[in-house]
C-alpha cells in the first residue's frame, strides 16, 4: 500500500500531541488517577505516531539536501534513491499509523471459553485453547487471571473466563491483538476416548470482549442483579480455596452471568465480577449502538457447532486453517504453544487494510 500522509490528521495529531505534553507537565493534573491515566495512555498511544513523524521529516530534508548536491558531488547523487526508500517506507508507516484504529486496540480482555459439540473431546478442546491463549500472554509479558473454570471429568474445561492484562501504557494493547479470536473454533483429531483411532470433529466457542480500566458508561442497578455465593471448586487452578467465597451474578435485564472464585474473598470475587461484569454491559451497549459492531460480535457464536467456525486445527496434517482471511499453516504444534504471531499479524493486516478500504 503506497502511503500518503494526510496533512490535516498529522496537524491534528501534533495539536494534540502538544496538549497532552502541556497537561502531563501540570501538577494538578496528577490530583485525579484515573484522568491522569488516560491522558497518559493517550501520550503513549501518540509516541509511535510522533517517532515516525520525525524521522520522516529528517529524511525528507535530507533528501531534498542530497538532490541541490547531486549535480556537484557523485556521493550525494548515490545517496538519493537510498533515501528516497527511506522517505517513501516512513511515510507508508505513517499512513498506517493514522489509519482509522478500533477505540479499544489499548484495552485489556476478557476470553470466555465454553465446550460445545464433542462432548469430553470439546473440552478437552477448550482447554488446549485457553493454555494457546495463556501461553501467548506469557510471550507477551502480560498478566493472565484465570476469574472461573468448571472442569469436566478428564480435566478439560466445560467453561472458563479469563482476563487478560498488559502492562503498562500502550499504543495497542491485548484486544488489538486478540479481538479476531471471538467465534467457533473447530478441531480435527483423534480422541482420547476414541479407541478405533478414528479421527473424530469436534468444536469450542470464544467469546473476547474489552475491559477498559475505567468503565464508566454503564450504571448498574442493584435490584437488577441476582448474586449468588457457592463453595468454589478447587479445580479452576491453584489457590483457589474451598470456602463460600465463590460469586455468580446474574444480569435480570440480559440475562448475563459472571462467575469469579479465584480471589481470596467473597468481597474480591464480587469486585471482580461486577468488573467483568460492566465491561459485558458496555459492549453490549456499544454493539446496540452501532449496527455493523453488532452484527460482527454478536455472530462471534451463534451456536457452538461445527459447521460455522471461524478457524479449523487438523491435528492430523499439523495444519491451522483461519477461514475469514484464508490463512493456512502448517505448524499446529507450535501456535498451540503460543506462537501465534503469523497468524494474529495476518489477521491485523486484514483489519487494517478493511479500515484504509472504508475511508
Amino acid at each position: 500500500m503506497a502511503g500518503t500522509t494526510q496533512p490535516s490528521a498529522i496537524d491534528d495529531i501534533l495539536a494534540e500531541h502538544a496538549a497532552l505534553e502541556q497537561q502531563l507537565a501540570d501538577p494538578a493534573l496528577h490530583n485525579d488517577p484515573a484522568v491522569a491515566r488516560k491522558v497518559g495512555k493517550r501520550f503513549a498511544e501518540l509516541a509511535p505516531v510522533m517517532a515516525t513523524y520525525t524521522r520522516l521529516k529528517a529524511a525528507q530534508e535530507d533528501l531534498e539536501a542530497a538532490r541541490e548536491l547531486a549535480a556537484d558531488d557523485s556521493a550525494f547523487a548515490a545517496e538519493v534513491p537510498v533515501l528516497e526508500e527511506t522517505v517513501a517506507k516512513l511515510d507508508e508507516t505513517l499512513t498506517d499509523l493514522l489509519a482509522p484504529r478500533d477505540p479499544h486496540d489499548g484495552d485489556d480482555v476478557v476470553i470466555e471459553l465454553k465446550s460445545g459439540e464433542g462432548g469430553e473431546e470439546s473440552a478437552l478442546f477448550a482447554s488446549d485453547l485457553a493454555r494457546m491463549y495463556l501461553r501467548y500472554a506469557e510471550r507477551a509479558g502480560w498478566r493472565v487471571e484465570i476469574l472461573d473454570a468448571t472442569v469436566s471429568d478428564l480435566g478439560g474445561y466445560k467453561d472458563a473466563t479469563i482476563s487478560i492484562k498488559s502492562k503498562g501504557d500502550v499504543r495497542d494493547g491485548v484486544w488489538s491483538r486478540l479481538k479476531f479470536e471471538g467465534g467457533v473454533h473447530r478441531v480435527q483429531r483423534i480422541p482420547v476416548t476414541e479407541s478405533q483411532g478414528r479421527v473424530h470433529t469436534s468444536a469450542a466457542g470464544v467469546l473476547v470482549y474489552p475491559e477498559p480500566e475505567e468503565v464508566e458508561e454503564v450504571q448498574i442497578d442493584e435490584s437488577d442483579l441476582r448474586i449468588d455465593v457457592y463453595r468454589s471448586s478447587g479445580k479452576g487452578g491453584q489457590g483457589v480455596n474451598t470456602t463460600d467465597s465463590a460469586v455468580r451474578i446474574t444480569h435480570l435485564p440480559t440475562g448475563i452471568v459472571v462467575t469469579c472464585q479465584n480471589e481470596r474473598s467473597q468481597l474480591q470475587n464480587k469486585a471482580r465480577a461486577m468488573q467483568v461484569l460492566a465491561a459485558r454491559l458496555q459492549a453490549a451497549a456499544e454493539e446496540a449502538a452501532d449496527a455493523e459492531a453488532s452484527a460482527g460480535r454478536q455472530s462471534q457464536i451463534r451456536t457452538v457447532d461445527r459447521s460455522e467456525r471461524i478457524r479449523t486445527y487438523n491435528f492430523p496434517e499439523n495444519r491451522i486453517t483461519d477461514h475469514r482471511i484464508g490463512f493456512k499453516a502448517h505448524n499446529l504444534d507450535a501456535v498451540l504453544e503460543g506462537d501465534m504471531g503469523a497468524l494474529l499479524d495476518a489477521l491485523g493486516q486484514a483489519d487494517r487494510e478493511a479500515r484504509l478500504a472504508a475511508e
